[in-house]
C-alpha cells in the first residue's frame, strides 16, 4: 500500500541491548515507501514476577502509522495486564496454555482500545497494522502473529519453527471472510486489504452479530509455543513482509548464519539484511531485530556460531544469536 519515492531512503534506525542471557539488535529502513509505517518494541526484563522474561515485536503499518505506533507502545502492557498474567505471583507456575491465553486476550483488548481512539472513532484515521511478537521465558519461547509479518526460529542450522502468514487466500481465512459477507478478489479482502488479520482496520470489522474474531479482518493472533533448547537454538528472526517478500525462511537464516561466522556485530548484520533486501528491489520499509543466547568462546576468535574448529575454553560471556526481524 502507499505511494513510492523517486529514490529509496536508506538511512537506518538502529537499537541494541542485552540482558537475561540475551542480546538483540534492530535495523529499520524506509526504503522506497513514501512514509515509514513500521514500528517495534524491545523490552528485556518485564515487570513483577516476569523479571527474567523478555519481549520483542515488529509492527507493519498500512494506510498510516498511527495504529502501528500505538501497538508498539501498548501491546506488551495489554498482554501482561491480562487476567492470566497479571495475577501471577510465581512465573514458574504459569503454564503454556495460560500464557497463550494471556497473549490472545492482550491482542483483543488492544484492538478494543484502538477503536476508542478519537481519530479512529471518528473515521479520520483508517490505518491498521500487522503484529508479530515473542515472549522469551527461561524455559519457553511464545511466538504470536497477526497478519503477514513473520517469526522464524533457527535451531541446529535448520528452520525449526515459523509463524504462518495470514493471507486472504488461505482456506480458513477465506471461509471466515465469506461467512462475514465479504469476498477475496485479486488476493485481497474485498479487493483492497492484502492481509486477513490485523490490529485496527475497523472498516473491515463492522459486520453486525459477529464476534471480533469472525469479522472480515480478525485481530486474533496465532500462537506457537516452543521449549528453549539453549545448546541448539541459534537465533530468532522477527520481520515484516518487506523482508520475507525478498528472502525465504531458509535463505535468510543461511544469510545471517554465514555473517555470524565473521562478526559478532548484530547491528551490522541487521543492516546488511535490509541493504540486501533493498538491492533485490524490495519496495517496502523493512525492520530487523536480533536476539541472542549467551554463548562463550575463546577470546582470540570472533567466530561466534557453534563450529567444531572453535576452542570453547576461557568462557567470557560471548553470545550466540537469536534474530528478531
Amino acid at each position: 500500500m502507499g505511494a513510492f519515492l523517486e529514490k529509496p531512503k536508506t538511512d537506518k534506525h538502529n537499537e541494541t541491548g542485552s540482558g537475561n542471557g540475551l542480546r538483540f539488535a534492530l535495523s529499520s529502513m524506509q526504503g522506497w515507501r513514501i512514509e515509514m509505517e513500521d514500528a517495534h518494541s524491545a523490552t528485556i526484563g518485564l515487570p513483577g514476577s516476569l523479571s527474567d522474561w523478555s519481549f520483542f515485536a515488529v509492527f507493519d503499518g498500512h494506510a498510516g502509522a498511527r495504529v502501528s505506533a500505538y501497538c508498539a507502545e501498548k501491546l506488551l502492557d495489554a498482554i501482561i495486564s491480562s487476567d492470566e498474567l497479571s495475577g501471577a505471583n510465581n512465573a514458574n507456575e504459569l503454564t503454556w496454555a495460560t500464557v497463550s491465553a494471556g497473549i490472545r486476550n492482550g491482542f483483543l483488548r488492544l484492538d478494543d482500545q484502538l477503536r476508542e481512539l478519537p481519530e479512529i472513532a471518528t473515521g479520520e484515521d483508517k490505518s491498521g497494522s500487522t503484529a508479530v511478537c515473542v515472549l522469551v521465558s527461561p524455559q519457553h519461547i511464545f511466538l504470536a502473529n497477526c497478519g503477514d509479518s513473520r517469526a522464524v526460529l533457527s535451531r541446529d542450522k535448520q528452520v525449526a519453527v515459523t509463524t504462518l502468514d495470514h493471507k486472504p487466500t488461505n482456506a480458513a481465512e477465506k471461509e471466515r471472510i465469506q461467512n462475514a459477507g465479504g469476498s477475496v478478489m485479486i488476493q485481497r479482502v474485498n479487493g483492497s486489504l492484502a492481509v486477513s488479520r490485523a490490529l485496527g482496520d475497523f472498516e473491515y470489522k463492522n459486520v453486525p452479530n459477529r464476534g471480533p474474531c469472525e469479522q472480515l479482518v480478525s485481530p486474533e493472533p496465532e500462537i506457537f509455543t516452543e521449549e528453549r533448547l539453549k545448546d541448539n537454538d541459534e537465533f530468532l528472526i522477527l520481520a515484516c513482509d518487506g523482508i520475507w517478500d525478498v528472502m525465504s525462511n531458509e535463505e535468510l537464516c543461511d544469510f545471517i548464519r554465514d555473517r555470524m561466522q565473521v562478526t559478532d556485530d548484530l547491528e551490522a548484520i541487521c543492516n546488511c539484511v535490509v541493504d540486501t533486501c533493498l538491492s533485490k528491489v524490495c519496495d517496502h520499509y523493512q525492520s530487523v531485530i536480533t536476539v541472542c543466547n549467551v554463548l562463550s568462546v575463546s577470546e582470540h576468535t570472533e567466530l561466534l556460531i557453534l563450529q567444531s574448529s572453535l576452542s570453547l575454553a576461557s568462557l567470557q560471556d560471548r553470545p550466540k544469536l537469536f534474530i528478531l526481524t
